[in-house]
């Protein structure tokens, strides 16, 4: 795994919106209150939310601030997990699973899209800011491949023309319908059920 850094252009200041704080008063209140800084990674997440997708370092200060620990302790945790935005990913973070059934089924061809409709470079913003696109290890939805996920949702039974849709959709910000691209209903068969066909409730 290589080694994640800082964006080298940071804000010089950061705190929570009301709703963020509120949300993270909320979280804390369910630890002791000498067990609080086991909400950092929920907090830092509700940083990457507001902050357009990335947790800058004014964010995990003024977290570690709030929640009374040591900075570096918070930057160990966002430098550790890549759920962790460490630059801009633009409004819409593509992570296209190459990992081995994805790859048999054609993960590649959606990263020919990425670099078609997005950018040339892995982890480059788009020329509108928009959008930024990422090559991820398995994202646990094999039966459905080759698949990726668009900030919280999946999109899977994919090929190019369909990832071209979807890319094309989000460059008009306009939000594409996660789910299957082959119209199956979560990770059922694609020629129909083979078994347990004789129970009504099956």
């Amino acid at each position: 795994m290589s080694l994640r850094r800082p964006y080298k252009e940071q804000p010089k200041s950061f705190e929570f919106s009301q709703t963020s704080l509120d949300a993270a008063n909320k979280i804390i209140a369910n630890y002791p209150k000498d067990k609080k800084q086991s909400s950092v990674m929920a907090l830092l997440y509700i940083a990457q939310r507001q902050n357009d997708n990335w947790i800058p370092l004014a964010a995990m200060k003024y977290i570690a601030k709030l929640l009374d620990m040591p900075y570096i302790q918070v930057y160990e945790v966002a430098t550790f997990y890549s759920m962790y935005n460490l630059s801009p990913v633009g409004k819409y973070f593509i992570q296209v699973c190459t990992t081995t059934p994805c790859m048999i089924r054609g993960a590649y061809k959606l990263i020919d899209a990425c670099k078609e409709k997005i950018s040339e470079n892995e982890n480059e913003l788009s020329k509108d800011k928009n959008c930024s696109w990422t090559e991820v290890e398995c994202l646990g939805a094999c039966v459905n491949a080759p698949m990726m996920q668009i900030n919280d949702h999946y999109y899977e039974d994919l090929d190019k023309n369909k990832m071209l849709e979807i890319l094309e959709k989000i460059s008009k910000n306009e939000t594409p319908k996660p789910g299957s691209y082959k119209g199956r209903k979560n990770s059922e068969p694609e020629n129909n059920r083979k078994t347990l066909t004789n129970f009504k409730n099956a």
